[in-house]
């Protein structure tokens, strides 16, 4: 039997994808194995990233790694990285196949015709591509999974494509425009997961707000999705990826607040929080916006967890700008905040603009978020310790000298929940196999590290 691994970088949809890739290679006969300095492998596929030079970087080493680690392998470079560099990468010789976005379900097919040209049976081609000009083409690629690695939340691709274009980004160029996944196709695919166990599902795209706006033969929409999803039966949860706030409005927000198993949490992008540096960057709403959505989910929804992406050291960010977004955060008082220091991505309109910040000055500015958002964050949690809640276990832990199983809550906080206790009650031995579970505990406190908190069953 042929042996296959795949190593992903990058986003929730890039995982996704290299499930999909993952059960086609199986369906074709391939065994699975990981991506290891002791595993040998006929087949190697490396799904890149390309959404920082840092993942550009990143893609590289691990394309290199997978030719060293298997030099007789067939090494596949896909994903986003390959999509904006493929000039680059076809003169690289740990390269065998070059597979673009939009062209992952022709995998199997595609080393068939590699190991066709390889064997003499065809014409040779070295560094074999397989792209599509993927910013004119206007097809979702039809993926589906049948089972996740994870034991209890599931990634569901349900879009792909960004039309934005904020200047700091390459995902348009590498993505193409937006697409979006036929509702029946969504339901179908959850519907068939519930059956395997799974209790939770997560709806991601490339710019989730945009389902259904390209579909002129359809009234669907993220929020018809949504109460779809939510009627399945057996869904336990729906948790949603990425939102913008213009997303938020007040239908949405009263029709998503009375699912009972609609999550209460939203990933609102913000970015910045200064309107001007917002323009710069070609975002496509205004801090009053942003408020607004957040101020309409508090409306709706008991304590939401709020979430965010904010970018520090944008070209032409001034110290008042900077203040501006400091003081943002304070007034939107988010759960958790993801704190990046802008780089340069070649192609894009922030490249060549005048005024780039010195990385010193990044690192300052990003300190002083995270101690902020640290802080953020730490208030939330604390405010919950001696409620009861309901936890979806999904790992064991050990932490010290107990065993615990990690979990999450709808609000997506953190929770451990001793083992021992689990076992007794469910009459399982194996930790490993209480995942899956739904529990009900009472919070008791927070853990050593202060990322997560602990609890007892109620």
């Amino acid at each position: 039997m042929k042996k296959a691994s795949i190593h992903n970088l990058g986003c929730k949809v890039n995982a996704y994808e290299a499930e999909s890739m993952e059960q086609s290679l199986i369906k074709a006969g391939y065994e699975i194995v990981p991506f290891a300095d002791d595993t040998k492998a006929d087949v190697v596929i490396i799904n890149t990233c390309s959404v920082t030079n840092i993942a550009d970087h990143k893609s590289r080493q691990m394309l290199h790694k997978a030719k060293k680690l298997n030099p007789d392998a067939i090494v596949i470079a896909a994903g986003c990285y390959v999509q904006g560099a493929a000039d680059e990468i076809k003169k690289d010789p740990a390269i065998d196949i070059i597979l673009g976005n939009n062209k992952k379900n022709d995998l199997v097919k595609v080393i068939a015709e590699f190991e066709a040209q390889r064997n003499g049976e065809a014409a040779p081609d070295e560094a074999m591509t397989d792209l599509i000009d993927i910013n004119h083409d206007s097809v979702y690629e039809e993926m589906k999974v049948e089972s996740v690695h994870e034991h209890t939340r599931a990634y569901i691709k349900v879009q792909d494509g960004c039309n934005q274009f904020c200047t700091y980004c390459i995902i348009p160029y590498v993505r193409g425009r937006i697409r979006s996944r036929k509702e029946e196709d969504v339901i179908d695919e959850i519907t068939g997961l519930v059956s395997k166990g799974y209790k939770e599902f997560v709806l991601t795209g490339i710019h989730l707000a945009s389902f259904g706006r390209d579909q002129k033969d359809s009234d669907a929409t993220l929020l018809s999705l949504i109460v779809k999803v939510s009627e399945i039966p057996g869904v336990e949860r729906i948790r949603l990826g990425s939102l913008e706030p213009n997303v938020i409005t007040e239908e949405f927000a009263k029709t998503t607040s009375a699912l009972n198993n609609f999550c209460p949490h939203f990933h609102l992008a913000l970015q910045a929080g200064s309107d001007s540096v917002l323009h710069k960057m070609n975002r496509h709403y205004t801090t009053e916006d942003y408020m607004n959505g957040v101020n309409m989910l508090r409306k709706y929804f008991n304590d939401p967890a709020i979430t965010t992406d904010i970018i520090v050291g944008f070209p032409q960010e001034s110290e008042e700008e900077f203040n501006s977004t400091v003081e943002f955060v304070k007034q939107v008082d988010f759960y958790e905040c993801h704190i990046f220091k802008y780089s340069k991505r070649k192609g894009t309109i922030a490249e060549s603009m005048e005024g780039q910040i010195e990385e010193a000055e990044k690192t300052r500015r990003s300190s002083v978020l995270l101690n902020l958002t640290k802080g953020q964050a730490e208030k939330y949690r604390k405010a919950y310790i001696g409620s009861e809640t309901d936890v979806l276990l999904e790992e064991p832990v050990k932490v010290g000298d107990t065993m615990y199983m990690t979990g999450f809550t709808m609000n997506y906080m953190k929770v451990l929940v001793p083992a021992a206790d689990l076992i007794v009650k469910y009459a399982q031995i194996d930790p490993d196999k209480l995942a899956g579970q739904i529990v009900h505990v009472t919070l008791t406190g927070e853990s050593e590290d202060g990322k997560a908190l602990v609890s007892e069953l109620a």
